[in-house]
């Protein structure tokens, strides 16, 4: 059953058909999140992919909960959505050879199935509470806030230093040897461009967005190819 067939006669069986899309998804993303997690070499980034699962998994629970509280049958329809997003990042993770563009490309990936979410759960939960089920929407509510906290986790891990090490990944042996000095400094790379170290103030960026405890807040430096 497509989304604009004609099985789909009434915002019930729009709702209904929406869970069963989900709940596909969700139960794709299992299978995908532990294949991310052995590619990603970043540590916080593999925690991440990790940690997320076991909320997915608890995410298909819970659109179990609604198919049931609902009186609907618990079934899963094909999402060639997620299938998509999913066989993209296989392909793009096989061409990238560099790890450190491994991890930035794995948190776009990531990032590409949290936003399909965030999307199909706000629709669920608003055309539950038009259906007057305040109470599916109450469960769904739940999910929606954990994709969200997860996509901003991936925000923040990105912009942080995934980008960097992605963007300067054949520097990486002279952001090392810097990384042990203070103040204001310049290396030249071998084919000539400069690399610009700024020593500046710890920002919040610098702690783990995955860690459980508040973390011990490391000398942050902002890098400028010249």
């Amino acid at each position: 059953m497509g989304l604009f067939t004609k099985d789909i006669k009434t915002m019930n069986d729009l709702f209904v058909h929406q869970l069963q899309d989900i709940y596909y998804a969700e139960q794709q993303l299992t299978k995908a999140l532990p294949k991310m997690a052995a590619k990603a070499t970043d540590p916080q980034l593999k925690q991440g992919f990790l940690t997320h699962l076991e909320e997915t998994k608890q995410h298909v629970a819970r659109l179990e909960e609604v198919f049931k509280m609902h009186g609907a049958q618990v079934k899963a329809v094909d999402c060639p959505a997620i299938d998509g997003i999913i066989e993209e990042a296989d392909e793009t993770a096989g061409e990238v050879a560099d790890k450190a563009v491994l991890d930035a490309a794995l948190i776009n990936a990531a990032q590409a199935a949290e936003h399909y979410e965030i999307v199909r759960y706000g629709s669920l939960i608003a055309w539950a509470k038009q259906l007057g089920r305040t109470d599916c929407a109450s469960v769904l509510a739940k999910t929606l806030e954990e994709e969200k906290a997860t996509d901003k986790k991936l925000t923040t891990l990105a912009e942080s230093k995934v980008n960097l090490r992605a963007a300067l990944a054949r520097c990486t042996s002279i952001i090392r040897s810097l990384s042990k000095h203070d103040g204001r400094l310049e290396a030249y790379v071998s084919h000539g461009a400069a690399i610009e170290v700024a020593a500046c103030e710890p920002t919040p960026s610098s702690i783990n967005p995955f860690a459980t405890t508040p973390a011990r807040r490391a000398p942050h430096r902002s890098l400028r190819l010249l």
